[in-house]
């Protein structure tokens, strides 16, 4: 059995001893460089996750959907980093890749409440970290947002490699309302994920949400699959 991390913010120790490499050009002292981050961001190209035409958030052909922002495609630099982070617990990249989301959020957009999408129980402890909930947590302090569980995992389904219909089914009884805490019908809620696929998981996601009274909706995330 490996070694569970505890999920925290806070970055293993050893980072601070011997340094990084950047992902991008292989510059030592950071995971990132700043030359690679402007990169990504001057790459960055708002996709409809549904019909993959470019938006400025909320798309005129996929009205149902509510307004989505991201870093941008699911490619190159930025598919290895989120990769990198999600499947090889670089925790290095957790501040990196909520930076870029900061970037690419609305910047007048205040008073939110960050939801990240529950991982499963089974994934985070194969990978030792949660990595929607660290990405929330570090976008909240760049934001100045509260991070909510408002989402609960209802059932562990497991949904890599999985094809869409099957894929649809295990969402529609993944999740479920935290009984322990009430939706502000006023107030805006960021429905945060890493990567959208085929969308069964945040259309969900958004249902239960819409189902439980929230109003202003919002979905956040890292990159968009052209596919």
């Amino acid at each position: 059995m490996p070694n569970i991390v505890k999920n925290t913010t806070i970055l293993n120790p050893l980072d601070l001893i011997m340094p990084h490499s950047c992902r991008g050009c292989s510059r030592v002292g950071s995971v990132l460089c700043k030359h690679c981050e402007n990169y990504i961001i001057s790459q960055r190209q708002n996709l409809c996750p549904n019909c993959k035409q470019p938006t400025t958030g909320k798309c005129k052909n996929c009205k149902d959907l509510p307004p989505v922002y991201s870093i941008g495609p699911r490619e190159g630099l930025l598919d290895l980093i989120i990769h990198n982070f999600k499947y090889d617990s670089v925790r290095a990249l957790g501040p990196k890749l909520a930076s870029l989301l900061n970037k690419s959020l609305p910047q007048d957009l205040k008073h939110a409440s960050i939801i990240p999408l529950p991982t499963a129980t089974n994934h985070i402890r194969s990978r030792g970290l949660d990595h929607t909930l660290i990405i929330a947590k570090h976008l909240a302090r760049l934001r100045d947002y509260k991070v909510g569980q408002l989402l609960i995992r209802d059932k562990n389904t497991v949904q890599v490699g999985a094809d869409k219909t099957t894929r649809q089914k295990q969402a529609n009884s993944a999740y479920a309302i935290n009984p322990r805490i009430k939706i502000d019908p006023s107030k805006t809620y960021i429905l945060l994920d890493d990567v959208w696929t085929t969308g069964a998981s945040m259309k969900s996601a958004t249902k239960k949400l819409q189902q439980a009274g929230a109003k202003n909706i919002i979905i956040a995330l890292l990159a968009v699959s052209r596919i």
